[in-house]
Protein backbone atom coordinates (compact mmCIF):
# COMPACT_ATOMS: atom_id res chain seq x y z
CA UNK A 1 0.00 0.00 0.00
CA UNK A 2 1.39 3.44 -0.93
CA UNK A 3 1.70 6.14 1.73
CA UNK A 4 -1.35 8.16 0.64
CA UNK A 5 -3.56 5.08 0.78
CA UNK A 6 -2.12 4.09 4.16
CA UNK A 7 -2.87 7.55 5.54
CA UNK A 8 -6.43 7.52 4.21
CA UNK A 9 -6.92 4.06 5.73
CA UNK A 10 -5.79 5.38 9.14
CA UNK A 11 -8.34 8.21 8.94
CA UNK A 12 -11.06 5.73 7.95
CA UNK A 13 -10.27 3.59 10.99
CA UNK A 14 -10.20 6.64 13.26
CA UNK A 15 -13.49 8.09 12.02
CA UNK A 16 -15.44 5.04 10.85
CA UNK A 17 -15.99 6.46 7.37
CA UNK A 18 -14.18 6.01 4.08
CA UNK A 19 -12.09 8.88 2.73
CA UNK A 20 -10.87 7.20 -0.44
CA UNK A 21 -10.87 10.38 -2.51
CA UNK A 22 -9.56 12.78 0.15
CA UNK A 23 -6.51 14.76 -0.97
CA UNK A 24 -3.26 14.14 0.94
CA UNK A 25 -0.94 17.11 1.44
CA UNK A 26 2.46 17.03 3.11
CA UNK A 27 2.75 19.86 5.63
CA UNK A 28 5.84 21.96 6.11
CA UNK A 29 7.98 20.53 8.88
CA UNK A 30 10.45 22.20 11.21
CA UNK A 31 13.51 20.51 12.70
CA UNK A 32 11.71 17.32 13.72
CA UNK A 33 12.32 13.83 12.35
CA UNK A 34 8.55 13.37 12.25
CA UNK A 35 6.52 14.11 9.11
CA UNK A 36 3.03 15.59 9.01
CA UNK A 37 0.29 15.19 6.41
CA UNK A 38 -3.19 16.66 6.01
CA UNK A 39 -5.84 14.26 4.76
CA UNK A 40 -8.94 15.99 3.45
CA UNK A 41 -9.82 19.64 2.94
CA UNK A 42 -10.47 21.92 5.94
CA UNK A 43 -12.72 21.98 7.83
CA UNK A 44 -13.25 18.28 6.97
CA UNK A 45 -9.64 17.24 7.42
CA UNK A 46 -7.21 15.51 9.76
CA UNK A 47 -3.49 15.79 10.44
CA UNK A 48 -1.41 12.63 10.57
CA UNK A 49 1.92 12.40 12.34
CA UNK A 50 4.25 9.85 10.75
CA UNK A 51 7.13 8.80 12.95
CA UNK A 52 10.52 7.46 11.82
CA UNK A 53 10.78 3.67 11.86
CA UNK A 54 13.40 3.68 14.61
CA UNK A 55 13.83 5.85 17.66
CA UNK A 56 10.39 7.47 17.69
CA UNK A 57 10.28 7.28 21.50
CA UNK A 58 13.66 8.90 22.09
CA UNK A 59 13.78 12.67 22.47
CA UNK A 60 15.42 14.58 19.64
CA UNK A 61 16.68 17.01 22.27
CA UNK A 62 19.60 16.06 24.50
CA UNK A 63 18.41 13.91 27.40
CA UNK A 64 19.59 11.15 29.69
CA UNK A 65 18.46 7.58 30.18
CA UNK A 66 16.96 4.87 28.02
CA UNK A 67 14.15 5.54 25.55
CA UNK A 68 10.77 5.55 27.37
CA UNK A 69 8.39 2.63 27.02
CA UNK A 70 5.52 4.89 25.92
CA UNK A 71 5.55 7.48 23.14
CA UNK A 72 6.38 10.78 24.91
CA UNK A 73 3.76 12.70 22.92
CA UNK A 74 1.02 10.39 24.19
CA UNK A 75 2.35 10.31 27.73
CA UNK A 76 2.70 14.09 28.18
CA UNK A 77 -0.53 14.71 26.24
CA UNK A 78 -2.45 12.70 28.84
CA UNK A 79 -1.01 14.77 31.69
CA UNK A 80 -1.69 18.12 30.01
CA UNK A 81 -5.27 17.11 29.25
CA UNK A 82 -5.75 16.23 32.89
CA UNK A 83 -4.51 19.70 33.85
CA UNK A 84 -7.06 21.27 31.52
CA UNK A 85 -4.56 22.50 28.92
CA UNK A 86 -5.94 22.58 25.37
CA UNK A 87 -3.88 20.16 23.27
CA UNK A 88 -4.67 18.54 19.90
CA UNK A 89 -7.12 15.66 20.16
CA UNK A 90 -5.70 12.22 19.36
CA UNK A 91 -8.19 10.23 17.29
CA UNK A 92 -6.06 7.14 16.72
CA UNK A 93 -2.53 5.94 17.35
CA UNK A 94 -1.31 2.94 15.37
CA UNK A 95 1.94 2.21 17.20
CA UNK A 96 3.18 -0.63 14.93
CA UNK A 97 2.70 1.60 11.87
CA UNK A 98 4.13 4.66 13.63
CA UNK A 99 1.15 6.79 12.53
CA UNK A 100 -1.09 9.02 14.65
CA UNK A 101 -4.33 10.68 13.54
CA UNK A 102 -4.87 14.09 15.13
CA UNK A 103 -7.49 16.78 14.88
CA UNK A 104 -6.58 19.42 12.30
CA UNK A 105 -5.79 22.64 14.14
CA UNK A 106 -5.51 24.62 10.91
CA UNK A 107 -2.56 26.75 9.90
CA UNK A 108 -2.86 29.74 12.22
CA UNK A 109 0.16 29.65 14.51
CA UNK A 110 0.64 32.11 17.36
CA UNK A 111 3.33 33.73 15.19
CA UNK A 112 0.90 34.24 12.30
CA UNK A 113 -1.92 35.34 14.60
CA UNK A 114 0.20 38.31 15.73
CA UNK A 115 -0.70 39.91 12.39
CA UNK A 116 -4.39 39.78 13.31
CA UNK A 117 -4.52 40.05 17.11
CA UNK A 118 -2.84 42.77 19.23
CA UNK A 119 0.35 41.40 20.76
CA UNK A 120 -0.69 42.63 24.23
CA UNK A 121 -3.77 40.43 24.08
CA UNK A 122 -2.11 37.38 22.54
CA UNK A 123 1.00 37.35 24.72
CA UNK A 124 -1.09 38.18 27.78
CA UNK A 125 -3.16 35.06 27.16
CA UNK A 126 -0.11 32.87 26.49
CA UNK A 127 1.63 34.08 29.66
CA UNK A 128 -1.55 33.60 31.74
CA UNK A 129 -1.93 30.07 30.34
CA UNK A 130 1.67 29.29 31.23
CA UNK A 131 1.27 30.60 34.78
CA UNK A 132 -1.90 28.52 35.32
CA UNK A 133 -0.21 25.43 33.89
CA UNK A 134 2.87 25.84 36.06
CA UNK A 135 0.93 26.53 39.25
CA UNK A 136 -1.31 23.53 38.77
CA UNK A 137 1.56 21.25 37.73
CA UNK A 138 3.47 22.16 40.88
CA UNK A 139 0.42 21.12 42.93
CA UNK A 140 -0.43 18.01 40.91
CA UNK A 141 2.82 16.23 40.22
CA UNK A 142 2.58 12.90 38.43
CA UNK A 143 5.49 10.43 38.52
CA UNK A 144 3.90 8.50 35.63
CA UNK A 145 4.37 11.53 33.36
CA UNK A 146 7.75 11.48 31.63
CA UNK A 147 8.21 15.18 32.33
CA UNK A 148 8.68 14.27 36.01
CA UNK A 149 11.39 11.70 35.29
CA UNK A 150 13.90 13.95 33.50
CA UNK A 151 15.26 17.39 34.21
CA UNK A 152 17.45 20.28 33.24
CA UNK A 153 20.36 19.35 35.47
CA UNK A 154 23.89 20.70 35.51
CA UNK A 155 25.11 18.26 32.87
CA UNK A 156 22.33 19.10 30.42
CA UNK A 157 22.82 22.85 30.71
CA UNK A 158 26.56 22.35 30.28
CA UNK A 159 26.07 20.09 27.25
CA UNK A 160 23.88 22.70 25.57
CA UNK A 161 26.45 25.44 26.16
CA UNK A 162 29.12 23.26 24.59
CA UNK A 163 26.71 22.57 21.72
CA UNK A 164 26.91 26.31 21.08
CA UNK A 165 30.71 26.26 21.40
CA UNK A 166 30.98 23.48 18.84
CA UNK A 167 28.43 24.69 16.27
CA UNK A 168 27.71 28.34 17.00
CA UNK A 169 31.30 29.36 17.69
CA UNK A 170 33.78 26.89 16.17
CA UNK A 171 31.92 25.64 13.08
CA UNK A 172 30.25 29.00 12.44
CA UNK A 173 33.49 31.02 12.69
CA UNK A 174 35.75 28.35 11.27
CA UNK A 175 38.16 28.92 14.15
CA UNK A 176 39.12 27.09 17.32
CA UNK A 177 39.55 28.74 20.73
CA UNK A 178 43.06 28.46 22.11
CA UNK A 179 43.67 25.73 24.71
CA UNK A 180 43.64 28.37 27.44
CA UNK A 181 40.36 29.83 26.15
CA UNK A 182 38.83 26.38 25.88
CA UNK A 183 39.79 25.61 29.49
CA UNK A 184 38.32 28.92 30.62
CA UNK A 185 35.10 28.28 28.66
CA UNK A 186 34.78 24.87 30.32
CA UNK A 187 34.95 26.56 33.71
CA UNK A 188 32.53 29.35 32.82
CA UNK A 189 29.99 26.98 31.25
CA UNK A 190 30.10 24.72 34.28
CA UNK A 191 29.63 27.74 36.57
CA UNK A 192 26.57 28.88 34.62
CA UNK A 193 25.17 25.35 34.48
CA UNK A 194 25.62 24.93 38.23
CA UNK A 195 23.79 28.18 39.01
CA UNK A 196 20.89 27.38 36.67
CA UNK A 197 20.57 23.81 37.94
CA UNK A 198 20.32 25.01 41.55
CA UNK A 199 16.94 26.67 40.90
CA UNK A 200 13.74 24.84 41.95
CA UNK A 201 12.26 22.77 39.12
CA UNK A 202 8.80 21.96 37.89
CA UNK A 203 6.91 21.00 34.72
CA UNK A 204 8.52 22.75 31.75
CA UNK A 205 7.28 22.51 28.14
CA UNK A 206 10.86 23.18 26.92
CA UNK A 207 9.90 24.94 23.67
CA UNK A 208 6.87 27.10 24.48
CA UNK A 209 7.23 29.56 21.60
CA UNK A 210 5.25 31.17 18.78
CA UNK A 211 5.38 28.18 16.42
CA UNK A 212 4.35 25.68 19.09
CA UNK A 213 1.10 27.40 20.01
CA UNK A 214 -1.79 27.24 17.56
CA UNK A 215 -4.86 29.47 17.50
CA UNK A 216 -8.08 27.64 16.67
CA UNK A 217 -11.55 29.10 17.12
CA UNK A 218 -10.04 31.72 19.40
CA UNK A 219 -8.38 29.12 21.66
CA UNK A 220 -4.66 28.73 22.27
CA UNK A 221 -3.68 25.11 21.62
CA UNK A 222 -0.29 23.88 22.85
CA UNK A 223 1.69 21.48 20.64
CA UNK A 224 5.20 19.95 20.46
CA UNK A 225 5.31 19.16 24.17
CA UNK A 226 6.84 15.67 23.94
CA UNK A 227 10.23 16.84 25.29
CA UNK A 228 8.76 18.30 28.51
CA UNK A 229 10.90 17.94 31.62
CA UNK A 230 11.65 19.56 34.98
CA UNK A 231 13.06 23.07 34.78
CA UNK A 232 12.91 26.53 36.39
CA UNK A 233 9.79 28.68 36.13
CA UNK A 234 11.55 31.15 33.85
CA UNK A 235 12.49 28.59 31.19
CA UNK A 236 9.26 28.59 29.20
CA UNK A 237 9.09 32.37 29.59
CA UNK A 238 12.49 32.67 27.93
CA UNK A 239 11.26 30.44 25.09
CA UNK A 240 8.17 32.62 24.60
CA UNK A 241 9.45 36.14 25.27
CA UNK A 242 12.94 35.65 23.83
CA UNK A 243 11.60 33.73 20.84
CA UNK A 244 14.05 33.62 17.92
CA UNK A 245 11.13 34.02 15.48
CA UNK A 246 9.43 37.08 17.02
CA UNK A 247 11.54 39.83 18.60
CA UNK A 248 10.04 41.84 21.46
CA UNK A 249 11.20 45.06 23.09
CA UNK A 250 12.42 44.81 26.68
CA UNK A 251 9.70 47.03 28.22
CA UNK A 252 7.07 44.70 26.74
CA UNK A 253 8.97 41.65 28.01
CA UNK A 254 9.09 43.16 31.50
CA UNK A 255 5.34 43.83 31.36
CA UNK A 256 4.71 40.20 30.42
CA UNK A 257 6.99 38.95 33.20
CA UNK A 258 4.99 41.10 35.62
CA UNK A 259 1.80 39.58 34.20
CA UNK A 260 3.16 36.08 34.79
CA UNK A 261 4.14 36.91 38.37
CA UNK A 262 0.65 38.29 39.07
CA UNK A 263 -1.11 35.33 37.43
CA UNK A 264 1.09 32.82 39.22
CA UNK A 265 0.35 34.46 42.56
CA UNK A 266 -3.37 34.32 41.82
CA UNK A 267 -3.30 30.60 41.03
CA UNK A 268 -0.69 29.44 43.54
CA UNK A 269 -0.90 31.93 46.40
CA UNK A 270 2.87 32.42 46.13
CA UNK A 271 4.31 35.89 45.57
CA UNK A 272 7.46 35.97 43.44
CA UNK A 273 10.08 38.67 44.04
CA UNK A 274 10.32 40.39 40.61
CA UNK A 275 13.91 41.62 40.62
CA UNK A 276 15.57 38.25 41.27
CA UNK A 277 13.08 36.52 38.99
CA UNK A 278 14.03 38.80 36.09
CA UNK A 279 17.76 38.53 36.77
CA UNK A 280 17.50 34.74 36.56
CA UNK A 281 15.41 35.15 33.38
CA UNK A 282 18.34 37.05 31.85
CA UNK A 283 20.92 34.46 32.92
CA UNK A 284 18.73 31.72 31.47
CA UNK A 285 18.38 33.77 28.28
CA UNK A 286 22.15 33.66 27.81
CA UNK A 287 22.19 29.87 28.11
CA UNK A 288 19.08 29.14 26.04
CA UNK A 289 19.78 31.52 23.17
CA UNK A 290 23.43 30.48 22.87
CA UNK A 291 22.15 26.93 22.62
CA UNK A 292 19.59 27.97 19.98
CA UNK A 293 22.22 29.73 17.85
CA UNK A 294 24.37 26.61 17.90
CA UNK A 295 21.39 24.35 17.29
CA UNK A 296 20.30 26.29 14.22
CA UNK A 297 23.78 25.92 12.72
CA UNK A 298 23.76 22.21 13.62
CA UNK A 299 20.38 21.71 11.90
CA UNK A 300 21.79 23.40 8.81
CA UNK A 301 25.04 21.44 8.69
CA UNK A 302 23.92 18.02 9.91
CA UNK A 303 20.25 17.82 8.92
CA UNK A 304 20.63 19.81 5.71
CA UNK A 305 17.95 22.30 6.73
CA UNK A 306 19.09 25.94 6.35
CA UNK A 307 15.67 27.34 7.25
CA UNK A 308 16.68 28.32 10.78
CA UNK A 309 19.84 30.25 9.87
CA UNK A 310 17.76 33.41 9.50
CA UNK A 311 16.92 33.19 13.22
CA UNK A 312 20.53 33.15 14.45
CA UNK A 313 20.93 36.96 14.47
CA UNK A 314 17.88 37.41 16.74
CA UNK A 315 19.19 34.72 19.08
CA UNK A 316 22.53 36.51 19.34
CA UNK A 317 20.87 39.89 19.89
CA UNK A 318 19.02 38.39 22.85
CA UNK A 319 22.29 37.02 24.25
CA UNK A 320 23.99 40.39 23.82
CA UNK A 321 21.17 42.22 25.60
CA UNK A 322 21.14 39.68 28.42
CA UNK A 323 24.94 39.86 28.81
CA UNK A 324 24.59 43.62 29.24
CA UNK A 325 22.65 42.89 32.46
CA UNK A 326 25.13 40.26 33.69
CA UNK A 327 28.52 41.90 34.40
CA UNK A 328 29.63 38.71 36.14
CA UNK A 329 29.65 37.10 32.67
CA UNK A 330 32.16 39.57 31.19
CA UNK A 331 34.72 36.73 31.15
CA UNK A 332 32.39 34.74 28.88
CA UNK A 333 31.79 37.72 26.60
CA UNK A 334 35.51 38.44 26.31
CA UNK A 335 36.17 35.01 24.82
CA UNK A 336 33.07 34.38 22.67
CA UNK A 337 33.05 37.88 21.15
CA UNK A 338 36.42 37.11 19.52
CA UNK A 339 34.69 34.45 17.44
CA UNK A 340 31.12 35.77 17.37
CA UNK A 341 31.51 39.57 16.95
CA UNK A 342 27.75 40.10 17.34
CA UNK A 343 28.21 39.51 21.07
CA UNK A 344 30.85 42.19 21.58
Amino acid sequence: MDLDSALRAQVARATGRAVDDAPVTKLKGDASNRSYYRVGTPPDSYVLMVMPPEGSKRSEEASKGDPPKELPFVNVHRYLERLGVRVPRILRYDEPAGIMVLEDLGDLTFEAALKEIPKEELYGRAVALLARLRARAEREQDPSCLAFTRAFDEDLYDWELHHFREWGLEVWSGKQPTPAERERLDQIFRRIARELAAAPRGFTHRDYQSRNIMVKDGELVVIDFQDALQGPRQYDLVALLRDSYVELERPFVDAMLDRYIAEFAEHSGERIEPRGFKAFFDLLTVQRKLKDAGRFEYIHRVKGNPGFLVSIPASLRYVKAALDTQPELNDLREIVAKYVPELA
